[in-house]
């Protein structure tokens, strides 16, 4: 009579604990712990006998960084679906199951690491061609400032200036863009436009004091030119074209 006695208010606690967490869970049965691995790691989670494989999957979120429909859920080599029981299909306390990843969530993060590391090495391409064109930003600065004193540059400044700067634009077509990276191309692409014509003016004020106005608009159609591709080779305009626009075909490429 005293064992049984005892056996009762042995077995007492372990059924009231069962009991507060079906309540708070609000899902049935005792309390397991089961092992789920993934990968290389290995989870242990704690949850009612009853909790459905859509409940454990909800569970392995925030340890695994997989969404439950990224989750695939193995027992016995057999995928579980959601709805499934974890207690109706066999798992017991310390039970082991496999977590996958599904194919496609896979391929979809693959494809984002692709294409955030080729916006890196666009951007660093566009980092690297922008420190040249400080450079020379610079120093087309300083031809303004010597031509605003009233000194004479030499023509060669001009040309020199003008072909660095055309091979930065070069550069730039060359880069393969998309997205932030593709709008700092852009932005740079439009900075190379505006020393270029900045020169064509300095250039023409330095040749002929009295010509400016004419001058500037001369290196705005250059870059219209440029912008569109659509000049007809036969223009007179464009046999009077600088060396520079040679590459005024490939404007529209960088929008």
């Amino acid at each position: 009579m005293n064992s049984v006695s005892n056996t009762a208010a042995a077995a007492s606690p372990p059924d009231t604990k069962s009991a507060t967490i079906s309540e708070s869970d609000g899902v049935g049965g005792p309390t397991i712990k089961i092992n789920v691995s993934y990968g290389t790691s290995l989870h242990q989670i704690h949850l009612p006998a009853q909790s459905t494989f859509g409940d454990l999957k909800k569970l392995l979120v925030d340890k695994t960084g997989l969404e439950s429909e990224q989750q695939r859920i193995f027992f016995r080599g057999i995928e579980k679906d959601d709805g499934e029981k974890l207690l109706l299909e066999g798992v017991k306390d310390k039970s082991k199951l496999l977590l996958l990843e599904r194919a496609a969530s896979k391929e979809k993060k693959l494809e984002e690491t692709r294409k955030q590391n080729e916006m890196s090495k666009a951007i660093e391409a566009i980092t690297g061609v922008r420190i040249e064109v400080d450079k020379l930003s610079d120093r087309v600065d300083a031809l303004e400032v010597a031509i605003n004193a009233g000194n004479k540059a030499s023509e060669k400044e001009f040309l020199l200036l003008t072909e660095l700067l055309m091979k930065q634009l070069l550069k730039l077509d060359g880069i393969e863009a998309e997205g932030e990276a593709k709008t700092q191309r852009k932005a740079e692409v439009r900075r190379v436009q505006g020393l270029v014509d900045k020169l064509d003016s300095l250039k023409a004020r330095n040749s002929n004091p009295s010509g400016q106005s004419g001058s500037a608009a001369t290196g705005t159609t250059h870059w219209e030119t440029f912008d569109t591709g659509t000049q007809d080779s036969k223009d007179p305009a464009s046999a009077t074209t600088p060396s520079s626009t040679k590459v005024s075909q490939d404007w529209e490429r960088f929008d």
